[in-house]
C-alpha cells in the first residue's frame, strides 16, 4: 500500500521555476506517493505553493528541509517549528465496483484500472471496457464486458480469463488478407492485433478496435462500430462505404 507522508507546522516555502516565489506560515504540506508535494494554507483549496510528480523529493526531518526537484523547477521547504508529523496509507479513489475478494475490502474504478483500497490489488482494463454487477465464479472478481468484434463477458483478471484467447476463439482465420490471401490471425504482440499467418513474407498487421464488427469494407475487410464511430479494420483504408459512396439520396 502506498503511503502519503503529512507535516504541519512553521514553514517558508520557496518556489524556483519561471519565476521565484516565498510564502511562510502555519501550513500543512503533502507529499504524496507519485512525488507531487502540495503546501496548503488555511484559506481555500488551492495549495500556495506546489510541485507535480517532481523526479526526486528529498525529506530530511532531521534537518527541517523538504526539496523536490524536477529539471529546472525546485520547491523548498524550510521548518522552522514543526507541529507534527505521520504517514498514512494511501489509494486511487474512484467509483465502487464490487467487494475484493482477497481481503473483502472495496474495489474502485479510476481512469483505466480496478484497485483494492484495502489490500491494494490492480486490475488493468482494456479499452471501452465497462465492469459489470457479476462475478467470476473461479476467482471472485467482478467480471467486464469488452468489445473486440462482439461484446465478451470476461473476468477482471487477464489471468484468469485472456481477452486475446476469447478473440481468437470468436475471429481466428475468420479474416483474409487483401495483401496475399492467407488467412488473418488473432496475434498479442504488443497489444491486440490481426496479423497475416503468412508472415514474415507477408507483414500485413492491423491493430484490433475497440467496437462491434457490423459489415464488410469494399476493401474485403470487416467494418467496425467503435466509440468515434464506423471504420474499417485498416485505419489508413480510403475505399469508402457503400453508404458513403452512394451519395445523399434524390
Amino acid at each position: 500500500m502506498d503511503t502519503t507522508r503529512v507535516f504541519a507546522g512553521d514553514c517558508t516555502a520557496v518556489h524556483d521555476r519561471a519565476d521565484r516565489s516565498e510564502h511562510r506560515g502555519r501550513v500543512i504540506v503533502v507529499v504524496k506517493p507519485d512525488n507531487t508535494v502540495l503546501v496548503h494554507d488555511a484559506e481555500g483549496y488551492q495549495p500556495v505553493a506546489w510541485i507535480t510528480r517532481a523526479e526526486v523529493v528529498a525529506c530530511e526531518r532531521e534537518v527541517g528541509r523538504i526539496v523536490a526537484k524536477d529539471g529546472d523547477e525546485r520547491l523548498r521547504i524550510l521548518v522552522h517549528d514543526e507541529d507534527g508529523f505521520a504517514r498514512y496509507p494511501t489509494s486511487a479513489a474512484g467509483v465502487p465496483v464490487g467487494e475484493c475478494p482477497d481481503c473483502g475490502d472495496e474495489l474502485v474504478r479510476e481512469g483505466g484500472a480496478v484497485s483494492c483500497i484495502g489490500c491494494g490489488d490492480r486490475y488493468g482494463l482494456p479499452t471501452g471496457a465497462t465492469v459489470r454487477d457479476d462475478y467470476c465464479d473461479d476467482c471472485g472478481l467482478p467480471r467486464i464486458r469488452v468489445e473486440r468484434g462482439v461484446p465478451l463477458d470476461l473476468c477482471l483478471d487477464r489471468s484468469c480469463d485472456p481477452l486475446v484467447e476469447a478473440v481468437r476463439e470468436e475471429f481466428d482465420r475468420a479474416w483474409t488478407c487483401p495483401d496475399c490471401g492467407s488467412d488473418l490471425r488473432i496475434l498479442r504482440r504488443g497489444g491486440l492485433l490481426v496479423g497475416c499467418d503468412d508472415y514474415p513474407d507477408c507483414e500485413t498487421s492491423y491493430s484490433f478496435p475497440a467496437g462491434v464488427a457490423v459489415d464488410t469494407c469494399d476493401c474485403g475487410l470487416p467494418v467496425f462500430q467503435t466509440p468515434s464511430g464506423r471504420r474499417c479494420l485498416d485505419a489508413t483504408c480510403s475505399v469508402p462505404r457503400p453508404a458513403e459512396a452512394a451519395g445523399p439520396a434524390d
